[in-house]
Parts: structure tokens; sequence; C-alpha cells
């Protein structure tokens, strides 16, 4: 990797904290208000980390289906979709 680092000016800046806040849950009712780059990067922050929870608690549904089930009774087509997911 290279140690050079990339600056952004403040509009860049600007532009990808918008791009965070639409990505957010209920943030098309907030896109008309001005929302401080703080609180987007908190919710983002947020998110993510309920994301990887949602992950998480997913996998150990998954885990627990397949444990509990002969897995030639489970269609694989539909177990390897749900994997890619």
């Amino acid at each position: 990797m290279s140690s050079r680092r990339t600056r952004f000016t403040e509009d860049e800046i600007n532009e990808l904290i918008l791009k965070l806040q639409v990505l957010l849950p209920d943030s098309s009712s907030r896109c008309k208000t001005r929302v401080s780059a703080s609180k987007i990067l908190k919710e983002t922050c947020n998110y993510i980390k309920k994301l990887h929870k949602d992950v998480d608690g997913l996998s150990e549904r998954l885990s627990e289906l397949l444990a509990s089930r002969d897995i030639s009774v489970i269609d694989t087509d539909i177990l390897t979709s749900l994997l890619r997911q």
C-alpha cells in the first residue's frame, strides 16, 4: 500500500457525508433538513454495528437449522442462494 495520503476538499467530504445519509434507514425524511456530519457519522457507525449483529444472528440461526436437519432434506439451491446474499 502506498503511504501517500489522499486529501479531500471540504466539498468532497460534504458530498460523501450526504451519500452516507442517503444510505441510512429513514433518511428520506431527513434529506431535506441539514444534519451535522458528526451525527451522520455516528448514525452510520451504529447502523453498521446493527447490521453486524443481524448477520451474526442470521448465521447462528442458519447453523442451528443445519444442525437440526438432515442436510439432504434442505434444497441445496435455496441454501446456496441464501449464503450468497
